[in-house]
């Protein structure tokens, strides 16, 4: 295909004669159209011009569609076959994998539309048949096969197809055609020009304008470091120019892209972040959308879909009562806030709208919508896409969506792309007549999920780009990251539905390494080239692991990059400190002696003082997280109703050892019965939870069975407990009455970690049983754990005699032991009263493990997680 080359300026020069000069431009990608788009515009500025007619700049694809779309009106448009939407391909490709017995049917689909197209693109669709290859590729051709039967019978064509049409895509066709900067020319997209030659159309490339830079290369000590060095030299550059033009290259882009929003962000703009900071538009643009399900707004339409006919997580009907997407959002802001607050102790870890609507209250807004919303997904309807999209538009209308404030521009452009990708989920119809609502539901979530959206915003002078998108553009700057040898050159990867060797035939670039490694040279050229100022970087450590350069940018020499870093907001509000010093080890003194908590209190104040004062003086508490299964809170509750129902029936040692097989059997099947309606457990995992408690049951009263005689007087009972001054409510979890008139105290467990030693040191762990001795006013002989753990029951604790509970720890000096433990609680008791607010944990920072205070009480700026490693291994 013989192409006269014209310069970019020459190229200007025609397409500033308008449309009557009859140029289209075509490019490799949308964002090199926009961007040629915008030099023209430049330039047409830079001559004094106001006004000027639009070029007709466009990516390959989108001429070869726009071609269509004028065939499919014109004169014979009736025979063309009809186009298929990427949704519809996909969904035609899934329905000829539907039995295949492949696990990831839709990840199998797109890899398959993949090698469609590059077997079009390169010509080599018609070899599949004939060419040898692995089972991979073996199944491939017959997939394929079976596909284009489909499209054939069914009158269906596809993009890759698109340049098959030739002559038909030319009704109004360009006087001349320019190529703007392809690094590679298809065999398909050659052949279609050639026939654009034949129909008359005359061919020119273009390309990048040349500049002179003598490139230099840098190393940073870790990815992050090189990251912010790119971000700080770009403010700079942007200072120094405001209207330069400046590239940041970042090579897996997709994947940092959070990484280097955060990163540019703060670079450019560091305040922004600060609470009543103006939302501005940043001076930098990121090549790389996100999932358009990863946007707020389409999230919540999509959660809100999913609520109106299947349970959600619990976490997800957190973040949409939180949303601003639903009807009376503000209104309701802090109302819904305080109700997701109260909620999370109410519900599980997963329930439906139902479930929901009836725990609401103070939000009459929200119950309402969520209501209309039920009763909208209750409404018949039909199964086809364009009835259940009409459906899904229905829901949200009834549910509020998008709620009462007025979008921004971000959420307008996200609200009008998920229209869009309704309206490509209602064209399904002809590949998919009907649908489930649960299977429509993934589907669209998965068309979202596909699309990678990004608002577009003002033109910002800072392109961030990955490899791709970076090509044919020019800038002022260039700076080009990540080129370490690992990553550059890119390694062969050849499609794995396509023979290697028919490939490499083919000449596709990435299907061998020696063609891979000319393309990225030649990008790497492109690169050097694409501004005056360019600079390659790459990390030399990335964790532990050391890194080398590429070898495509070792002949560069190495500069030093001038930077400037600007201080973090953190650092500059550390500078203009003016400290004031405060004993925060000391709170205020309690006021009241009565202690609302409990014994829990004294658990607190043992394991750290600030614990303590925090939950219990401050109330402060994170939120609970509804567990996927029952926590170990609510199975140890549910362990101490079950046995204090057990012996509720069966009250003493004598009754227990006359008793049948069936009468136990009896009490520990209502017990467990009873001790999972009251935690209103339900379902199966309810009769799991049964048929355990009574297992542990069973097993645990061949234990009691060997103790001598007994009685159980007391169960769950509360008492007013002393110590220390203060007054506590306690609950003693149960009290035996002796044969010989004493009294043992004992508290169910489950842990494996238990021992007596526990309540010895001067901050004990767990005081409670202690507590209670201490406090009782009968007699107390014995203090044990009862642990009920399968396999592994015994009583653990200290007795007065050997007689009281078998195989427990006789103390010789009970007298002692109790005044010692009366000391330990009594300072327990006098240390909260007094205020004492230490951060101190007992164990060092093993008891902080599972604390939720870790935020607010700065623990690890104390206490050094090595000291503490040292010390435990000490």
């Amino acid at each position: 295909m013989p192409a006269a080359a014209i310069a970019k300026s020459e190229l200007f020069q025609r397409l500033g004669l308008g449309h009557a000069a009859g140029i289209t431009v075509l490019t490799p990608n949308r964002r090199l159209a926009q961007e040629l788009g915008r030099d023209f515009g430049r330039a047409q500025s830079a001559k004094g011009l106001g006004v000027w007619e639009s070029a007709d700049i466009l990516s390959a694809g989108a001429f070869l569609e726009r071609g269509y779309e004028g065939a499919l009106t014109g004169e014979g448009g009736g025979s063309l076959p009809q186009l298929l939407g990427a949704a519809q391909e996909q969904a035609l490709w899934e329905n000829v994998l539907e039995d295949s017995g492949l696990l990831d049917v839709p990840g199998a689909a797109a890899q398959c539309a993949d090698a469609w197209r590059l077997a079009h693109a390169w010509g080599i669709e018609r070899a599949l048949e004939n060419f040898g290859g692995g089972e991979d590729a073996r199944a491939f051709a017959g997939w394929a096969r079976d596909y284009a039967r489909r499209c054939r019978e069914q009158g269906y064509t596809d993009a890759a197809r698109l340049p098959a049409l030739g002559a038909r895509l030319l009704g109004s066709k360009p006087k001349q055609l320019v190529v703007y900067g392809f690094d590679i020319l298809t065999p398909q997209l050659r052949d279609f020009l050639g026939v654009c030659a034949d129909e008359g159309v005359a061919l020119a490339a273009c390309g990048p304008v040349v500049k002179s830079a003598q490139p230099l290369r840098a190393a940073f000590a870790s990815p992050r470091r090189e990251l912010q060095a790119a971000a700080q030299w770009a403010r700079v550059r942007l200072e120094e120019n405001p209207r330069a033009k400046i590239g940041v290259v970042v090579p897996e882009l997709q994947q940092r892209r959070r990484e280097v929003a955060r990163v540019f962000a703060r670079a450019m703009r560091p305040a922004g972040h600060l609470p009543g900071a103006p939302r501005e538009a940043l001076p930098f643009n990121l090549s790389l959308g996100a999932p358009l399900s990863d946007d707020p707004l389409v999230e919540a339409a999509l959660a809100l879909l999913e609520a109106g006919f299947q349970g959600l997580a619990f976490e997800r009907w957190s973040r949409l009562l939180r949303s601003p997407f639903l009807a009376g959002a503000e209104t309701e802001l802090a109302a819904r806030a305080q109700l997701d607050a109260r909620l999370r102790g109410r519900l599980p870890a997963r329930f439906t709208l139902p479930r929901l609507i009836g725990e609401i209250r103070g939000c009459p807004i929200l119950r309402g919508a969520l209501e209309q919303l039920y009763a909208a997904a209750r409404q018949a309807a039909g199964d086809s896409p364009r009835a259940l999209a009409q459906r899904f538009t229905a829901l949200l209308e009834a549910a509020g969506f998008p709620g009462q404030r007025a979008l921004d521009s971000a959420e307008f452009q996200a609200r009008g792309k998920f229209n869009a990708v309704l309206a490509e989920f209602a064209r399904l119809g002809g590949v998919l007549p009907r649908l489930s609502a649960p299977d429509a539901l993934a589907r669209l979530r998965r068309l979202c999920a596909d699309i990678l959206f990004q608002p577009q915003s003002p033109q910002a002078p800072v392109q961030v780009l990955g490899i791709l998108e970076s090509a044919g553009l020019e800038f002022d700057h260039l700076w080009v990251c990540g080129m370490t040898e690992d990553a550059w050159p890119l390694a062969a990867r050849p499609n794995p539905f396509l023979p290697p060797a028919l490939q490499k035939k083919a000449g596709i670039p990435e299907a061998a390494a020696e063609t891979s490694l000319e393309l990225d040279r030649r990008i790497t050229n492109g690169w050097s080239q694409a501004a005056a100022e360019v600079i390659f970087s790459w990390p030399e450590k990335e964790n532990d692991r050391a890194l080398t350069v590429s070898p495509l940018i070792s002949m560069f020499p190495s500069g030093n990059i001038e930077t400037h870093p600007a201080p973090a907001y953190r650092d500059l509000i550390y500078q203009a400190r003016r400290l004031e010093s405060v004993d925060e080890t000391r709170a205020p003194a309690l006021a009241g002696r009565v202690v609302k908590g409990g014994t829990g209190v004294l658990s607190d104040q043992s394991a750290c003082p600030f614990r303590a004062f925090a939950r219990h003086r401050l109330g402060a508490r994170s939120l609970e997280q509804p567990p996927e299964w029952l926590a170990a809170a609510g199975r140890g509750q549910l362990l101490h109703a079950f046995m204090s129902g057990l012996w509720a029936r069966l009250k003493d040692s004598t009754q227990l050892s006359s008793s049948t097989p069936e009468q136990v059997g009896t009490a520990l099947e209502e017990s467990a019965r009873d001790a999972v309606a009251k935690l209103a457990l339900e379902g199966p995992f309810a009769e799991l939870e049964r048929a355990r408690l009574a297992r542990l049951g069973r097993e645990w009263l061949e234990l009691e069975r060997e103790r001598p005689r007994f009685a159980v007087v007391a169960r769950e009972e509360t008492r007013t407990l002393r110590a220390g001054g203060l007054a506590f409510n306690g609950c003693i979890d149960r009290m035996d009455r002796l044969g010989d008139g004493s009294y043992a105290l004992i508290d169910y467990k489950s842990s494996a970690q238990l021992t007596p030693r526990m309540w010895m040191d001067e901050r004990p762990e767990d005081p409670q049983l202690p507590f209670y001795a201490v406090s009782a006013g009968e007699e107390i002989s014995a203090v044990a754990f009862a642990r009920l753990r399968a396999g592994r029951m015994r009583f653990i604790g200290y007795s007065k005699t050997a007689e009281a509970i078998p195989k427990l720890q006789r103390c010789d000096d009970w007298g002692g032991l109790l005044r010692r433990w009366q000391a330990e609680v009594d300072a327990l008791a006098q240390g909260f009263a007094s205020g004492d607010a230490r951060v101190d944990p007992r164990g060092g920072l093993k008891t902080c493990e599972r604390c939720d205070l870790q935020a607010l009480c700065r623990v690890y700026e104390q206490v050094s997680p090595l000291s503490s490693d040292e010390e435990e291994a000490a």
